[in-house]
């Protein structure tokens, strides 16, 4: 959180391209919430998030800005389709679930640091318990070794992984299944807990590996050493100030113009989701959630219904809207060649595991981008997505005769072999501009 703007728009732009208004917008809406921290209380609390709209077709990077944003701030995210919702008093989800689910989400990201902060003494403590079952068997078989040594050597080579396929029988936590409460809401209770711990956990004997074991007994371990009362509070903390939650596809429950019908329906939804986004306080099993300063990030491609179509209410609490550009040539060439996840590197690390060491020439990229625009303008625009259809057809046979079996092989991928396997594609936009 402490990344100025521009800092954060220059590490979102290593895995999406162009849209540089959208990375602007949430990047000061970022930093606005680091400003926030550091002022006193009584200003503080007066100061909400402003929340943000992102209007633009599919596969433009909507989602994926929202996603990588909460990743660098380790901030608790979730991402939620408002047509998943239904009204109060119909089947189906609640609003209300997303801020339970934010707060599940929290609760495991502080879960994890906690785990990471006490590995070192779980790791020690599962160590000895492993050292000392094996020690009993070992021991016969020892002679006249001295137990410290014997022990000492024991641990020397489980640290090296030298004992990992061995099988040895352990007592560990019986871990009863949750049960949900109410099947489909996503609810759930466990028995265990409700008596807060008044019945000891019951033990169960399993053959494992020692690998196996050594996963297991950290997490047993790791869990007598953290405070879960003090992770919930924490958790609760975090998604209540830093948490965003991602509402995609809000332009499907936009009114379009009439008041009778499923347009009702939709009017519902939204009329619910107004004073999560307002502000209110939702209960959840780790406590009571304040939805206040939570950032809402909605996106919609507004193809039929317009931004206007939501009611006002709620426009008025998105007063930030964002417009996305639909995908160019020169952003599907550099799709293609600048990220740090880049679709062609994807397919390369792929292939490497059948010893398939592939190369895409520049002029191969241009050829799979100028594919790629003509798609989207005759067909459905589904912007970068549509390259994953590309890549599958350009590399069909490639994939499908790659065995591992065999020496590693360099298969270069240029514009002659990108206009013989994806000639259907090109004929079809061809024959396009003889048709008035």
């Amino acid at each position: 959180m402490e990344m100025s703007p521009k800092q954060i728009v220059a590490e979102l732009d290593r895995y999406i391209i162009g849209q540089h208004e959208a990375k602007k917008a949430v990047a000061i809406a970022l930093r606005n919430r680091y400003r926030r921290s550091k002022l006193a209380d009584e200003i503080r609390d007066e100061i909400t998030p402003k929340n943000i709209i992102m209007k633009g077709p599919t596969g433009v990077g909507k989602t994926e800005i929202s996603r990588r944003l909460a990743k660098l701030v380790r901030a608790p995210f979730i991402k939620v389709e408002a047509t998943k919702f239904t009204e109060v008093g119909y089947v189906g989800r609640d609003v209300e679930s997303m801020i339970r689910d934010l707060a599940e989400v929290a609760v495991r990201l502080v879960k994890e640091e906690k785990l990471a902060e006490v590995e070192t003494k779980a790791r020690a403590d599962a160590e000895n318990k492993i050292v000392d079952v094996l020690y009993t068997s070992k021991k016969k078989q020892s002679g006249e070794t001295p137990d410290k040594v014997l022990k000492q050597n024991l641990l020397t080579d489980l640290r090296a992984g030298k004992l990992d396929g061995q099988i040895l029988e352990l007592e560990v936590n019986d871990m009863p299944k949750p049960l949900e409460v109410i099947p489909g809401t996503g609810a759930e209770i466990n028995i265990g807990d409700m008596f807060g711990g008044l019945f000891p956990k019951k033990k169960k004997k399993r053959k494992l590996t020692v690998k196996e074991a050594m996963k297991l007994l950290i997490l047993e371990e790791s869990e007598k050493l953290i405070d879960a009362d003090s992770i919930n509070t924490e958790a609760v903390k975090r998604a209540e100030q830093s948490g965003i939650i991602f509402i995609d596809e809000i332009d499907k429950i936009a009114g379009s113009g009439s008041r009778s019908g499923p347009d009702v329906s939709r009017e519902g939804v939204q009329r619910d989701i107004l004073p999560i986004v307002e502000g209110c306080t939702v209960m959840t099993k780790y406590g009571a959630i304040k939805t206040d300063y939570i950032l809402f990030i909605a996106s919609g491609a507004f193809h039929i219904s317009k931004i206007n179509d939501l009611i006002p209410e709620l426009q008025g609490r998105f007063p930030i809207v964002v417009e996305l550009n639909s995908l160019t040539y020169e952003d599907f060439v550099n799709i293609f060649t600048v990220p740090d996840n880049a679709i062609t590197k994807q397919y390369a690390a792929l292939m490497q595991v059948d010893n398939i060491n592939l190369e895409f020439t520049r002029d191969a990229i241009e050829e799979m981008s100028k594919v790629a625009v003509a798609e989207n303008e005759t067909t459905e625009d589904i912007g970068a997505r549509r390259l994953h259809t590309i890549m599958e057809s350009l590399l069909e046979d490639v994939s499908f005769n790659a065995s591992g079996d065999h020496p590693m092989i360099d298969v270069v991928i240029d514009a002659k072999y990108v206009k013989e396997h994806l000639s259907k594609q090109i004929k079809k936009h061809d024959l396009r501009k003889f048709i008035l």
